[in-house]
């Protein structure tokens, strides 16, 4: 067993959130990133595949324990209660992470700001929580982050200013990346822990928020080097693994609205002005911002107005169409709040539609069961045979240049096991190429420009160094869920034996384990509004 010696850390795993071989290249030749050369070119690297879906919230998850979204049971941003939806958050993690599978058999770590880890579960180590968590978090143990605040001064999840608009954007992103490094040293000097986990989530949302700006991406990656060069001088770890949880890459297709595309083939039925899906324009502006629960906001006189004049079939996006014809559609937009615009969509009837799609980052279609859904409409007798429809349907899908839209549409069972694969879509869509946005909005046409010129593409990177890892060996489809495996073998540890990855063959395997059961907490909800500003800013709730 590779026991770590008091006082070093035995593995570092570097979390750097969309990396991909087509970003990190040019910075390599510009000769930018010494110190995350360094790892790639003395150490062993390779494309590494992520699952279905490939976006952070669910993506990460599989990462750090090894399993697909059908058992550790986060398949989105968003999880649902029938036609209700909340962010999704730590307790939504149905099974052991890597920092507590170390804990079971006595390794201590420290990870800071790695996606939905809030609430957490303690462990012997560590944890400030990243991604989905609210901006002052509680964290693992109690009070640390005020300790953290005390030793390096401000601490956030999140930006002071995530406005595109801002000419020191660049800025505001790096000085989240100082924080975590800052943070992080103060945390591996006080534990000193056998594990270090950090993740960069900035290299990510550059490309969401400032599309194109690739001075900000060279600034934002820069600042993670010099994080990086400080983490490797001051612990010197004996195995370092930098790893990323989907790639990033232009979009060069079509924005493909499906629900539209359904509702022509008569899966989808709309209403005009009705509650439809909760979407974040009607969250965001409501009394949400005090703490109140999205199904208890009572509409504001101006959305019941809304809502009236939408049930004439005067909706927002006809109101849209008109104000773009006279060039008036900025002016208007700017001086109405989202909620009414909202309001007055015409938006999915999800009571009463066949299927649909519930969140475009889930990357599929969810049946209106009967027994399953609320308001059921299809039968359990009728389920497959409309789910072949779908499927057959999905699959002849092309766009205006006559090719495919999709590269496969398949039941979800292709994707997805364990005992949380019932909450999972039941047809997975997989977009040709990662090249065609798929949007769950309704509009008057089904294809467009892609809402979003940049987004995640299926290959990210993993990079391995040190004294426990082979440098000589190939890494020829490498996969996400290999990863956890990977870090519990550089320990001498056994993977656990219902992982989905296997041991990456840089590190010798010792095989796998049969765990405890988890038992984890009760599901808490996610109230903090600020989060779903978050996911907005970023195009993930429509």
């Amino acid at each position: 067993m590779n026991n770590s010696r008091i006082g070093e850390m035995n593995t570092l795993l570097v979390g750097l959130d969309a990396a991909c071989f087509p970003v990190l290249e040019p910075l390599f030749d510009d000769g930018e990133l010494p110190t995350l050369h360094k790892i790639f070119s003395a150490g062993v690297a390779a494309p590494l595949e992520s699952q279905i879906p490939p976006w952070t919230a669910s993506a990460w998850p599989s990462l750090y324990t090894g399993m697909n979204p059908g058992k550790h049971g986060v398949f989105d941003f968003l999880t649902f209660d029938g036609y209700d939806w909340t962010v999704i958050n730590g307790s939504h993690i149905r099974e052991r992470t890597l920092w507590e599978l170390l804990d079971y058999h006595g390794y201590s770590s420290v990870v800071v700001n790695t996606p939905v880890t809030h609430p957490c579960r303690a462990f012997d180590g560590a944890l400030i929580p990243g991604y989905t968590a609210p901006e002052n978090p509680k964290c693992h143990p109690e009070g640390i982050l005020d300790d953290v605040r005390e030793a390096i001064g401000e601490y956030r999840v999140y930006p002071r200013d995530p406005s595109p608009d801002d000419s020191a954007a660049s800025e505001t992103y790096c000085e989240l990346i100082r924080m975590r490094g800052e943070a992080f040293r103060y945390l591996v000097d006080r534990f000193e822990p056998d594990f270090g986990f950090i993740q960069f989530q900035q290299t990510d949302t550059v490309f969401h928020e400032r599309p194109g700006d690739l001075d900000s991406v060279r600034d934002i990656y820069v600042e993670v080097d010099k994080q990086l060069e400080a983490i490797l001088d001051a612990y010197q770890p004996k195995n370092v693994l930098v790893v990323s949880d989907h790639g990033i890459g232009e979009y060069t297709g079509y924005d493909f609205r499906v629900n539209e595309y359904l509702r022509r083939h008569g899966f989808v039925k709309s209403v005009n002005g009705g509650k439809g899906m909760p979407t974040w324009a009607s969250v965001r502006d409501s009394k949400l911002r005090a703490g109140i629960e999205s199904e208890s906001v009572e509409p504001t006189v101006g959305v019941k107005l809304m809502q009236l004049v939408a049930r004439t079939g005067l909706t927002s996006q006809r109101l849209g169409a008109l104000l773009r014809r006279l060039g008036l559609d900025e002016f208007v937009t700017s001086r109405i709040s989202s909620e009414i615009i909202s309001a007055g969509t015409q938006q999915v009837d999800f009571e009463n539609s066949l299927a649909y799609m519930r969140s475009r980052t889930e990357l599929g279609i969810r049946i209106n069961l009967e027994g399953r859904e609320p308001h059921g409409v299809v039968s359990e007798s009728e389920y497959e045979s409309v789910r072949q429809e779908l499927i057959k349907l999905l699959s002849s899908a092309t766009d205006p240049d006559g090719n495919p839209v999709f590269d496969e549409v398949s039941p979800r069972e292709t994707y997805f096991d364990g005992p949380k694969e019932s909450d999972a879509v039941d047809v997975v869509t997989i977009p040709r190429d990662f090249d065609q946005f798929l949007s769950a909005v309704l509009t008057e046409t089904v294809f467009g420009e892609p809402t979003e010129p940049w987004n995640h593409k299926l290959h990210g990177i993993v990079a391995a160094v040190g004294e426990d890892i082979d440098t000589e060996a190939h890494l020829e489809d490498a996969h996400l869920f290999d990863i956890a495996p990977t870090v519990l073998a550089t320990f001498g540890l056994e993977a656990d034996e219902r992982m989905d990855g296997t041991v990456l063959p840089i590190v010798e395997s010792v095989g796998t384990a049969a765990y405890p059961a988890l038992d984890p907490a009760e599901v808490t909800m996610t109230t903090d509004s600020n989060v779903e500003e978050r996911l907005a800013n970023l195009g993930y709730i429509e």
